[in-house]
């Protein structure tokens, strides 16, 4: 069998399929037997790697620069000639390994995946999967696009998020004004894409036998420990005893400005009255605070982001014509993490790049994990709680940074918890609006009935802020939304995530070395076990009860009145 595989990128960018079929071809003539089945999986994945750093890289190049038309050309090209023939020949190997009916106990979890994969594939589905993968790079390409005009300056919507950070209130409700008003000028063509996606994504459930493709994604993320009736009496218990927690948030933030309501251009600001923080003036500044944090956390995590510092793997600041959004992709051949943000310079980009770096050290502890690609990384849902527990674990550490004093420190965890606070009844919204969407293809494919679906669930999980005239846009909002376009069904993995992020961050109270060791322990079993063992290893349980929820919900909420007493 061949595995002479591409060992630098240059070469790895000039793949084409008449250089990566001679691999399948050969995996697939192999004759299996439980001699050998070891050395086959690992040569199957080590091309499925490859394949995949290709496939990110050529994407990677795209998003940094939504103007780059030969980027594009070349994305386009994979995604045109490489992409389907390679999904097809992946679930031929799939059958193969299925029907050969050799079961290895070390690759169990791996065996689930596969079957689950096989049940899915259906060919006439890859055409339709190329299309709504253009189609998606075209709704990232229109929001990159996105401008406005204050003053004399182009900015980006993402430079206009700092304004929303203003003391002066007739400022931030302007420059909101003006996002918003940019982004409804877009409302039509988004609408316009958006209904073909749905149209695509409806066609794709339907070929696999599913009755919607809420229940196909379910099976597609491989969401094995939770069904989506547990996903809908999670939004309920959100709405429960978070939504309550939420709007004390709202209303004490509305008496601290004096205010007779509490508009949306409010929810950014110091509520005390302070300037806002702002920990760095340009990225070195930024990447040097992060280095000193990650080096106390654990001297391991240091050496992970030292690397990808020398090495290239951050790009961090915003610009033009970049696209939206921040996120930790892999370079799988490489075993390599890459962090793509958008920094302005905000106390919230420093809560990102621990998030995302949180992922990066994921990706770092899990390079021995070679046998089977579907085990190296871990489900979704655990993923993001280690993500999120770095910036719990990390935060004790923020006055190491050199950008913060200590009043800042305790200024920005009162913000971080309450942001977290709130993040818990937009990502049920998040949610739930999805669940209605996909049950509901018909009346979905019109986005004015997804905007005024959005609106009254809305009014049930954002209690205490005020549209203040711009009730308009509220019906558009959800184009907001990047996930809703790229990432279907993509949320609630952070509402479940938080919470096992919580359990990891109150046992740090107790014993941070301890913790420490246990949560690196948990990041280095990739996927080779169940999500509820993976919890279990990082010390918390994967559960989403009004217990659970109740239980972290108290500690924040203590937490805030805690450090509120201390300025």
């Amino acid at each position: 069998m061949k595995n002479n595989f591409p060992i630098k990128t240059e070469t790895l960018l000039k793949w084409s399929w008449a250089d990566i079929e001679p691999y399948f071809h050969d995996l697939l003539a192999f004759e299996l037997n439980a001699e050998n089945v070891d050395v086959w999986l690992k040569i199957w994945s080590d091309l499925t790697r490859h394949i995949h750093e290709l496939q990110t890289r050529l994407q990677l190049r795209t998003m940094i620069n939504m103007a780059d038309k030969e980027g594009e050309k070349l994305y386009t090209k994979f995604l045109d000639t490489i992409f389907p023939k390679a999904e097809k020949a992946e679930n031929d190997l799939n059958q193969k390994l299925l029907d050969s009916r050799l079961e290895p106990k070390s690759i169990h979890v791996a065996l689930r995946n596969i079957r689950s994969e096989a049940d899915l594939f259906r060919e006439e589905n890859l055409p339709l999967f190329l299309e709504g993968q253009k189609i998606e790079q075209e709704c990232q390409r229109i929001m990159a696009a996105q401008t406005v005009k204050w003053g004399d300056e182009e900015r980006t919507i993402s430079q206009m998020a700092s304004l929303q950070q203003e003391k002066d209130r007739a400022t931030r409700e302007k420059a909101m004004r003006l996002v918003m008003e940019r982004q409804y000028a877009d409302f039509e063509v988004l609408g316009e894409q958006w209904t073909q996606l749905i149209k695509i994504r409806r066609q794709i459930a339907l070929n696999a036998g599913k009755a919607n493709y809420r229940d196909y994604q379910w099976q597609n993320k491989q969401r094995f420990d939770y069904t989506p009736e547990n996903a809908k009496s999670f939004h309920l218990a959100i709405e429960e005893v978070v939504v309550p927690a939420a709007s004390r948030i709202h209303e004490r933030w509305r008496k601290k400005l004096g205010v007779e309501t509490l508009c949306l251009w409010d929810t950014q600001i110091d509520h005390n009255g302070l300037n806002d923080i702002r920990p760095f003036a340009n990225t070195d500044e930024l990447i040097h605070g992060m280095q000193r944090i990650f080096d106390k956390v654990d001297p391991f995590f240091g050496r992970c982001f030292q690397t990808m510092v020398t090495e290239g793997l951050l790009d961090l600041e915003n610009r033009k014509n970049k696209a939206p959004g921040g996120y930790c992709t892999t370079f799988a051949a490489s075993y390599r993490p890459f962090i793509f943000m958008n920094s302005v310079g905000s106390q919230s980009d420093v809560t990102i790049l621990l998030h995302e770096a949180g992922h990066s050290f994921h990706v770092f502890e899990t390079i021995g994990i070679d046998l089977v690609h579907n085990i190296k990384y871990s489900p979704r849902e655990f993923c993001e709680a280690v993500a999120m527990a770095m910036v719990h674990l990390a935060w004790p550490y923020l006055i190491e940074s050199g950008m913060y004093t200590e009043a800042e420190v305790a200024r920005a965890r009162i913000r971080n918890l309450e942001s977290i606070l709130i993040s818990w009844p937009i990502i049920a919204m998040g949610d739930a609006i999805q669940h209605w969407i996909y049950e509901n293809h018909n009346l979905a494919s019109d986005p004015v009935n997804v905007g005024e679906k959005w609106s009254r669930i809305w009014d049930r999980y954002i209690v205490g802020v005020d549209w203040g005239g711009l009730e308009q846009y509220k019906t558009t909002s959800w184009q907001r939304n990047l996930n809703f376009f790229i990432y279907p069904l993509y949320s609630i993995e952070y509402g479940l995530a938080q919470f096992g992020a919580a359990q990891i961050w109150a046992n740090s109270m107790a014993d941070y070395s301890g913790v420490i060791k246990a949560y690196r322990k948990a990041l280095s079993l990739g996927g080779t076990v169940t999500l509820p063992e993976l919890y279990a290893a990082a010390g918390a349980n994967f559960s989403f009860d009004v217990a659970t929820i109740k239980h972290s919900v108290q500690l924040m909420e203590q937490t805030i009145e805690e450090l509120e007493s201390s300025l």
